[in-house]
C-alpha cells in the first residue's frame, strides 16, 4: 500500500487526488447523491489494500453505501462533508487534486465492513430490484411520516436469496438505498441481463450493483453505524 501519511516536501498534508476525469465524475456524483439524501452527509474516504479509494456514506435507511475509484488520499482514512467533496471535485484541476478542508472524522463512529471474504449467494435481475424499489417508494409515500418510511416497511424482507440453510432475506431498506443512491438504472429494458450480486458474511449483507454497493449490518438491529 502506498503510504502518503508521512510529511513530504511540497505535498499537502490533507488531500484527494483523482486524476482520471471519469473516476472524478463518479466520486462527485456519489457525493451529490449522498448530499441529496442528507444535507449534512459525511463521506468517509479509505485507502484499500489494492490502493484504490473506497468512498462510504451512511444513508437514511441505516444502510452503508460505497463506491470505489482509482486515486489516492492523504491521510489514508478520513471523513469530509459530501457537499464540499462534490463541489471540490467538480472544480479540480488536471491533477484531480481536492483539498477536503476541515476534518470531520468525529462524525463517523462506526467501523467499515471487511474488503473481502464475502460468500456469494446468488444474482438477482436488476429489473426485479427496480420494480421492488418503485413499489417500496410508493408505499413509503403512502404510509410515511415526517420521520420517513415506517420501520415495518423498511425491515420487510422482499427477497429471499440462497438455498437451504444459506437462505438470507434482503430487507426493503437495502433495495431503497440502492435506488436512492442511483446504483440501479432508472429503466430496465426487457431482456436486460444486468444483475445485482448478493454476498454475505456472518456480520454483513452486501449487495453489489453496477454503480455501487450497499451494506447492511446483520444481527443486532440497534447497532449504530455512525
Amino acid at each position: 500500500m502506498s503510504d502518503l501519511s508521512g510529511p513530504r516536501p511540497g505535498v499537502p498534508e490533507r488531500g484527494v487526488w483523482v486524476p482520471d476525469p471519469a473516476h472524478r465524475q463518479d466520486l462527485a456524483v456519489f457525493a451529490e447523491h449522498a448530499q441529496r439524501l442528507d444535507d449534512a452527509a459525511v463521506i468517509r474516504l479509505h485507502t484499500r489494500t489494492d490502493d484504490l479509494v473506497g468512498a462510504w456514506v451512511v444513508t437514511g435507511f441505516d444502510v452503508l453505501a460505497a463506491r470505489v475509484v482509482a486515486g489516492r488520499i492523504r491521510p489514508l482514512d478520513f471523513s469530509c462533508a459530501a457537499e464540499r467533496l462534490a463541489s471540490g471535485l467538480r472544480a479540480a484541476d488536471d491533477t484531480g487534486f481536492y483539498d477536503p478542508g476541515y476534518p470531520m472524522d468525529s462524525a463517523w463512529r462506526g467501523v467499515l465492513p471487511p474488503e473481502g471474504g464475502f460468500v456469494h449467494l446468488d444474482d438477482v435481475p436488476v429489473s426485479v430490484c427496480v420494480e421492488l424499489a418503485r413499489a417500496g417508494a410508493d408505499l413509503a409515500r403512502e404510509h410515511g411520516s415526517a420521520h420517513g418510511p415506517p420501520a415495518s416497511l423498511l425491515d420487510q424482507e422482499v427477497l429471499q436469496v440462497g438455498t437451504g440453510p444459506s437462505v438470507v432475506g434482503v430487507p426493503m431498506r437495502c433495495v431503497l438505498a440502492l435506488a436512492a443512491m442511483r446504483f440501479l438504472p432508472e429503466t430496465s429494458p426487457e431482456g436486460d441481463a444486468d444483475v445485482v450480486r448478493v454476498r454475505v458474511l456472518p456480520a454483513w449483507l452486501r449487495i453489489d450493483a453496477r454503480f455501487g454497493s450497499v451494506f447492511r449490518r446483520r444481527g443486532d438491529p440497534a447497532l449504530v453505524l455512525r
